[in-house]
């Protein structure tokens, strides 16, 4: 029995690599979730950039909140099991009529985890729209690893500006659609990317990697996790703690400390010491 998802959501997840739209937050929910991040913001000085972008739900409460949101965790749940680690989170925000894209590309590339056993869930906080640069998702594409290459170019909103070294036929890529606090499911292997934004407001997506216990982290010094769901029976990551307070001094120093630790993972061979703005 799924908590969640139906049996036919499950199948479309296993076959295509993806599944979506998934029914999350209110209009009213999701309206305060961005109201609580441009708060933030505007107390930090600037949208939210750099390794701040990365896993926030480590210093802002709300974020931290939303990870563990049952909907969420039914639904991941239905497909990875009972015990769910969040491994990371990342903001994907595209600015008014902004030329950040995100190429083509599986996640799975750089991250260095020990099974392909990970569910990106991108939930949005805004509507994601042909206008606005949704994600696009390539079919069937998560059943192997393709060869990649860093570009580094200034506007892609990736790590390393990583994109498939081989022709995507994007006449088959399939248009992730959302309303606000509607979020899309997607395996770590399948190849997905979105073009700039193009219209007069934000595109604000929040992802969030979960995966079962029994993953592991397979390149460099051992890693850190949030258990969400369940037990934790392997002890693989570090557990990460609850922030008591937005933008406390203790949870801004482990984050920091978190974040420049999976830097050294994704940006391995490359001497990159922070994310990239």
């Amino acid at each position: 029995m799924t908590k969640l998802l139906s049996e036919d959501a499950v199948a479309a997840y296993q076959r295509d690599g993806f599944y979506f739209p998934v029914d999350i937050l209110s209009e009213a929910e999701t309206r305060t979730l961005r109201d609580q991040l441009e708060a933030h913001e505007r107390a930090s000085g600037g949208p939210i950039q750099g390794d701040r972008r990365h896993k926030p739900h480590l210093y802002l409460t709300f974020l931290n909140d939303l990870i563990r949101h049952p909907r969420i965790l039914d639904a991941v749940e239905d497909v990875l099991g009972p015990n769910l680690l969040v491994w990371s989170t990342s903001f994907f925000i595209k600015e008014p009529s902004d030329p950040g894209f995100v190429s083509w590309h599986q996640d799975a590339t750089y991250w260095g985890l020990s099974s392909p056993d990970v569910m990106t869930v991108w939930v949005a906080f805004t509507p994601a729209n042909l206008l606005n640069g949704c994600m696009k998702f390539m079919p069937g594409s998560h059943r192997e690893q393709l060869e990649h290459k860093d570009t580094f170019d200034k506007n892609n909103l990736l790590s390393r500006g990583q994109e498939i070294a081989v022709k995507v036929d994007e006449s088959k890529g399939v248009d992730a659609i959302l309303e606000p606090g509607q979020a899309s499911l997607h395996h770590v292997l399948l190849a997905h990317g979105s073009e700039p934004n193009k219209s007069s407001d934000r595109r604000i997506g929040f992802a969030i990697r979960y995966i079962p216990t029994h993953v592991r982290q397979a390149v460099g010094a051992k890693d850190s996790a949030t258990l969400v769901r369940g037990t934790d029976s392997y002890n693989y990551f570090e557990h990460e703690p609850r922030p008591t307070a937005d933008c406390s001094p203790e949870s801004l120093a482990l984050h920091a400390g978190i974040v420049g630790r999976q830097v050294q993972v994704l940006y391995r061979g490359t001497g990159q010491e922070h994310f990239r703005p």
